[in-house]
Order: structure tokens, then sequence, then C-alpha cells
């Protein structure tokens, strides 16, 4: 069986920025233990999997990353909605994806693709005494959860110089670790960690910006951010929230095209 692989530079306008996802279109499910065994084999943060349903024309889009199939992943689909308008040539206005976490919808917006992704404000919560520690940090100034812990920090730099622990992250109770702060250049920064599922740090992670959204729109009262999330690999976003949904625009950049043969 000879299956087509892209490899998709996500929030970045060229290759080797951004976060790089691996999209593979199907005319039918593959056993899951297949689509983990390539995910492992392409060894990134996601690799993504679709089906177009010939009824309707939405996709089917599932995302696994080494370690897990997940709810939901930001880069993976604006990398597969790259696939399907710039290669495979669909011409709609809007692309539908049913996923695990509803339907999702991406749009071209000029030279950017944009995604709506339901918007999930992150609470204040009591963390787990390991986390500030597995940080490396002695404070913050405010830890929320939501699917992820987001810790707040006062300054970019803060957020630049950490070195986790990424064997005393895995095991805390939620998905990820993400660290956020006002940006210098962007209205925000931050970076992700997920040893949990696999990525010690996701590059950007589209999915954390349905809540970084809410909670720094609302504390810098702006209703459009710029944002970069990354430590030494690094891709920008904008992002917006009207109503109860999360806009979230990228460019996305084509590094490989090829064939697995399973």
């Amino acid at each position: 069986m000879e299956l087509k692989l892209y490899q998709v530079d996500a929030f970045s306008d060229r290759p080797f920025g951004g976060n790089p996802a691996a999209v593979v279109p199907l005319d039918a499910w593959l056993p899951d233990e297949t689509l983990q065994a390539i995910a492992i084999e392409n060894n990134l943060s996601e690799t993504a999997y679709f089906v177009k349903d010939g009824a309707d024309g939405a996709y089917h889009l599932r995302w696994f990353t080494p370690g897990c199939e997940v709810n939901l992943c930001g880069h993976a689909t604006l990398a597969s909605a790259w696939v399907i308008f710039h290669m495979l040539g669909d011409a709609a206005e809007v692309l539908r994806f049913r996923t695990r976490s509803g339907e999702l919808r991406v749009r071209r917006d000029g030279d950017k693709l944009a995604m709506d992704f339901p918007a999930v404000r992150p609470l204040p919560c009591i963390p787990p005494k390991a986390l500030l520690e597995a940080l490396g940090l002695v404070r913050a100034d405010e830890i929320l959860a939501a699917e992820d812990y987001f810790v707040v920090v006062p300054d970019e730099d803060t957020v630049m110089r950490l070195q986790p622990d990424f064997g005393a992250l895995k095991g805390l109770p939620l998905r990820g670790v993400c660290v956020t702060a006002p940006g210098q250049s962007h209205d925000v920064v931050s970076r992700w960690f997920g040893p949990n599922v696999g990525v010690d740090e996701d590059p950007v992670t589209g999915s954390a910006h349905t809540s970084l959204t809410p909670y720094w729109t609302a504390r810098l009262g702006k209703p459009r951010l710029t944002a970069r999330q990354g430590g030494r690999r690094q891709g920008t976003l904008e992002v917006e929230q009207p109503g109860d949904r999360v806009l979230i625009l990228g460019s996305a950049a084509l590094y490989l095209e090829g064939m697995i043969r399973i």
C-alpha cells in the first residue's frame, strides 16, 4: 500500500520555521495501530489524517502524536487545510473538519488561513506542588487550568530562559503546561511542554491559543493579538475572540512531499 505524505511547517511563511506536521490523506480509515505506527515513524509532534465525506464534502480529521491520539491540534489542522487547498485543489470557501472536538472550520484569509475553534477560558487553580519546581520557577503571577496548566510569568525573558525538567512534568494531571507572558515585539509569547503526550516541547500549539486568547484579550483589552510561541524553534500567529469562538490565523509552507509504503 502506498500513501501520500506531506510535511508542512505551520505558523511559518517559509520552511524551517513554525511547527512541522505530517499530513496523510486517506480514502478510508486504516486500523488505529497503523495510524499510530506511522506517527511514531514520522516522529513529529503531530501526524494528521483525514478522510473526505462524499456526502457533504466535509473532512473527518484525526491527530496522533508519537505517543497517542489527541482531541485537538491546531498546527496540524492548519497544515491539513493547507494541503487540501494547495495540493489537492479543493475550491471550497470554507473547509469543514469533523473531529473529536466537534466541527472545526478553516477559511482563506489573504495569504493566511483562519481557523475557527471553540474558546476555552482557563480558570484559576491550585497547581500540583511539583509544577513550578519542574519548570525551574520560584513563583508565577498566576496559574490557571483548562486542558493544560497556564503559568503566567512577568516577562518574555523568563519564558525564553526556561529549562524544564521533562521527567518531572510527565505525570502531572493535565495534558501539558503552557508558560506565557506579555511580549516585546508581539502582544503575547509562550512556550508549551507536553511530555504526557510524547512531546517534550511543541514549537507552536494552536490548541493552547484557544485558552491563551480569552485570557490575554481580556487582560490586555485588545480584540486581536499577535502571538509568538517557541524556544529554539518559533512560529507566529494572530488571534481574536468573536463570542465563544477563537480565530487563529497563520501561514504554512510545504517542506516535504513523499510516499509511505506499508
